[in-house]
């Protein structure tokens, strides 16, 4: 199965990548995600790639409210 969903999110500051790993491991875990190999210090958001519309879903309601 290939990664065919995009999600975009805020997220500022540095090691985007890192941080949000740590994040997934801990709360979404069950979750397949495809990160990008790197992330602008200067970019304010992340697009990752999901292998369907309820990871998508799932990733959403999980992320809501959460401060990268």
């Amino acid at each position: 199965m290939t990664f065919k969903y995009s999600f975009t999110f805020p997220i500022s500051g540095a090691n985007k990548l890192p941080r949000f790993k740590d994040w997934a491991a801990q709360h979404a875990a069950d979750i397949d995600v495809s990160l990008p190999p790197q992330v602008p210090v200067k970019s304010e958001s992340l697009t990752i790639r999901l292998k369907s519309a309820d990871d998508r879903q799932q990733l959403m309601t999980k992320l809501a409210g959460v401060d990268l």
